[in-house]
């Protein structure tokens, strides 16, 4: 079993540090949220008052941070990877853009340490059952050192390239998440407007052309999925705010590449206007009020 340093006990970090826990790692937990140091160290972790005492010692040191600019100011601006002696292998799990993880992996490298940027796909239901889907940017030996470990929380492990590549996987995924979304409530709306029945229309398109994951498994319309979040007044899951900053990054990943993204460009205009409304902090699939709220 290995030494692990875990920094970022969010709605998706505790969960997957609870899961090495489990497992039977020696796990030190920092977070800025006393409350959720205390859940870790309640399952068996141990806490560290800072993320340098963290990551003393570590084998392994895996961070889950809400943006780029926390996890450039954790490794560059806080200089945590002074703190990180080789042969230690560093995991960022965040979502950022993919420019600052070829930055902080730049850094890490001219230290002499391994980088991986793995972001995941899965939800907090997927953390918490330890079947998260992890997309990694790095080397491949440096994915077979973390690969056990990662095992421990995902089910599936994908190497997408070279460091940076994992957050391009990510943000094309996530954007296509948005678009299927947003176009999945827009059918629904209008079939509903003309008096269908949703369940009944989303189980003809779960069965016809037009089928796709929130359809089958994430259903934006009330009471049509018991354990969707649309059914649970849109709480919980993966908020509207966190899919507006992924469409976000892919539009800065477009300007970039010089790429035309048309469709994910529409899509964070949508969420931009769904959050402005006050749905920020709600599912994304809350995005079907867009379409079903009465104009005044």
């Amino acid at each position: 079993m290995s030494n692990i340093a875990f920094i970022g006990l969010g709605n998706m970090g505790a969960p997957m540090a609870q899961n090495l826990v489990k497992a039977g790692h020696a796990l030190t937990v920092f977070d800025l949220v006393p409350a959720a140091v205390r859940m870790l160290t309640d399952a068996g972790a141990r806490a560290a008052a800072s993320a340098t005492e963290a990551v003393a010692g570590a084998d392994i040191v895996i961070t889950m941070l809400p943006a780029s600019r926390h996890v450039e100011g954790l490794y560059l601006g806080e200089d945590l990877l002074a703190h990180v002696q080789p042969p230690t292998l560093v995991i960022d799990c965040s979502t950022i853009a993919p420019d600052a993880a070829r930055k902080v992996a730049a850094a890490a490298r001219a230290r002499g340490l391994d980088m991986l940027d793995a972001p995941v796909s899965g939800g907090t239901g997927g953390a918490v059952a330890g079947t998260l889907t992890f997309i990694v940017g790095g080397s491949e030996d440096a994915l077979a050192r973390g690969r056990p470990v990662l095992e421990q929380m995902g089910k599936n492990i994908f190497h997408a390239g070279p460091s940076g590549a994992g957050q391009v996987a990510k943000i094309c995924n996530n954007m296509l998440l948005g678009i299927l979304m947003a176009g999945t409530s827009e059918a629904l709306a209008l079939g509903v407007a003309n008096g269908l029945d949703p369940k009944v229309l989303s189980d003809i398109i779960a069965k016809s052309s037009g089928r796709n994951w929130a359809t089958e498994l994430y259903n934006p319309w009330p009471e049509v999925m018991a354990h969707a979040p649309a059914s649970k007044d849109y709480a919980g899951g993966f908020g509207t705010d966190l899919m507006l900053k992924d469409l976000g990054l892919a539009a800065e990943a477009a300007l970039s590449a010089r790429a035309a993204t048309p469709l994910g460009e529409l899509a964070r205009n949508l969420y931009a206007l769904h959050s402005q409304g006050g749905s920020g902090a709600l599912d994304f699939s809350s995005i079907v009020r867009l379409y079903t709220q009465k104009p005044r």
